[in-house]
């Protein structure tokens, strides 16, 4: 009976299937002992997992009022999850730049808060805020995937309806950028 099983099991296995099976298999290990090789344990295998980190040691840094400064942050991850974060890395950068911009961030979030104070939004809401908006200033940022992937930090860090906020705030300071944009460029343009 056992044979009947295992040979009813491989009818339904083309030779492609397996030559397809063993590559995926030989990818995956090939990776593992990269990670392995470079003492990795952690996965950041996407820009969402890189936002993660970057939101993790953000956390670290503000919830000691900023006096744990970003290198000690990193040890403190790399020792406790026994992995290696490059101190140019795309998390490292988001981490750097709102550390030196936060006060910035906070200016150009205050006329968009309508009937709120900048105080009364919840640690993560704002953590979550000031990465956006470091990412949306950089060059070739897309603003429906960095309000995308806030919302999503949003849904898994922050106060439950808080992605709504988020999703809000962002989206009108977008727009009003855009308009910005496009009103200088017309200026521009009759100034000519």
């Amino acid at each position: 009976m056992n044979d009947n099983k295992n040979n009813l099991e491989d009818v339904n296995i083309l030779p492609i299937d397996e030559e397809l099976d063993k590559e995926a298999l030989a990818a995956q290990q090939a990776q593992e002992d990269l990670e392995d090789e470079l003492g990795l344990k952690i996965k950041l295998s996407s820009r969402r997992d890189e936002r993660h980190l970057a939101f993790y040691l953000l956390y670290a840094i503000d919830r000691s009022d900023y006096e744990l400064d970003l290198p000690d942050a990193i040890d403190d991850f790399e020792e406790a999850f026994e992995c290696t974060i490059p101190r140019l890395s795309f998390p490292v950068l988001i981490v750097k730049g709102v550390v030196e911009q936060r006060e910035q961030f906070d200016q150009q979030l205050l006329p968009h808060l309508k009937n709120w104070r900048l105080e009364r939004i919840g640690c993560c809401t704002k953590l979550i805020l000031h990465m956006a908006l470091w990412e949306l200033q950089q060059p070739k940022s897309i603003p429906s995937i960095v309000i995308n992937e806030a919302i999503e930090l949003a849904k898994e860090f922050a106060e439950k309806d808080a992605y709504k906020f988020i999703n809000g705030i962002l989206d009108e300071m977008t727009k009003k950028k855009t308009e910005d944009t496009t009103n200088e460029v017309a200026d521009d343009e009759n100034k000519q």
